[in-house]
């Protein structure tokens, strides 16, 4: 009796062992097309992903740490949030010429849109032929007013000169020599000295001694500051209008006879910099909102092409949708605040 029964549960199992194996063939397969069905659908990789429209930022200067370290890094995040291609074009060195040929070239790739670092004037030109050849531009850090670029976004060097030169006035009392550099010829270094005479010529007990070139070069406003306190030695302070000035002019004091307490403004809140501030080598440093408006300069070329934003139902083409004009606002940076901004300096 016990041999029947289980000749029969053997013979019961044989029966159900093939539709044991095909559901599970089926789970299998089922789990399989899910899978699959999930990876489709996941967005791809945004570190390296790379869409079809290419945006390309056009600058002099590239290889300067204050570039790499903002507005590049600001320009590839939003290639990747975006999952558009990115790319960088211009001299390592300040070299308008250089940056005009840069401009060139990402012309000939015709582009979804180009972000130029607008120094000089002198880029309308070939700013112009990108705009005619269809390929928008957007001006970052100082705006080439004479071009048809369809945006600017960046600082206001003016108020940086107005911020500065206030900045001056209250170190020295509102009376003393000062002196005051940055990069000749730039547009920039211009309206940054009218809005620090703007301030100045507000107090008859302050004379500019001097407008100087240090060619945003460490060594020449080392070399200028040392000759402004040979020349003035009663000077009370200095003002300098690029990123490397502040190393310089704090190099020449150093190394100057100076026998009283010299005054010191400055550019960009880069960490050498803030490190002059924290040992009290310089007073205040101005700081802009470099990668900010550097993103919102590409943003705005990606609305450009992809937005479909209308002004108070006005008909196409009436007026654009893009802002003419951003400033990303400024930074002052003091002892007093240092730690505030930066807490991680403690």
């Amino acid at each position: 009796m016990k041999k029947d029964i289980l000749s029969n549960r053997l013979k019961k199992n044989k029966l159900l062992l093939p539709l044991v194996l095909a559901v599970c063939i089926c789970l299998v397969l089922l789990a399989s097309i899910s899978v699959n069905r999930l990876s489709g659908d996941r967005p791809p990789d945004t570190e390296t992903a790379a869409g079809d429209e290419e945006y390309i930022w056009v600058a002099t200067m590239t290889g300067h740490s204050m570039f790499q370290e903002n507005d590049i890094p600001a320009f590839r995040q939003f290639g990747i949030d975006r999952h558009v291609t990115t790319t960088i074009l211009g001299p390592e060195e300040y070299d308008i010429p250089g940056q005009i040929q840069a401009m060139e070239e990402a012309i000939s790739r015709k582009p979804a849109g180009i972000v130029v670092l607008g120094m000089e004037q002198s880029l309308a030109s070939v700013i112009d032929k990108a705009i005619r050849q269809g390929i928008p531009v957007v001006t970052v850090d100082s705006d080439v007013s004479t071009s048809k670029r369809i945006a600017f976004a960046g600082s206001d060097w003016y108020e940086i000169g107005v911020t500065q030169a206030e900045a001056m006035v209250k170190l020295i009392g509102g009376k003393g020599k000062v002196a005051i550099m940055g990069i000749g010829g730039a547009d920039t270094t211009e309206a940054a000295f009218e809005g620090y005479h703007s301030v100045t010529d507000n107090y008859p007990d302050i004379t500019i001694v001097g407008e100087y070139d240090d060619m945003a070069s460490y060594d020449e406003s080392e070399r200028i500051t040392k000759l402004i306190v040979e020349t003035h030695p009663d000077i009370a302070g200095i003002s300098g209008f690029n990123s490397n000035s502040a190393i310089g002019i704090t190099n020449g004091l150093s190394e100057s006879s100076a026998d009283h307490d010299i005054k010191v403004t400055a550019m960009d809140i880069e960490p050498d910099n803030l490190a002059l501030v924290e040992s009290g080598d310089v007073d205040v440093i101005i700081g802009q909102k470099r990668a900010v408006f550097t993103y919102y300069a590409a943003a705005i070329l990606y609305d450009i092409n992809h937005s479909s934003i209308k002004i108070n139902n006005l008909a196409d083409g009436v007026t654009s949708a893009i802002p003419d004009t951003v400033y990303t606002g400024l930074i002052s940076v003091n002892r007093e605040n240092l730690y505030t901004y930066f807490p991680d300096m403690k």
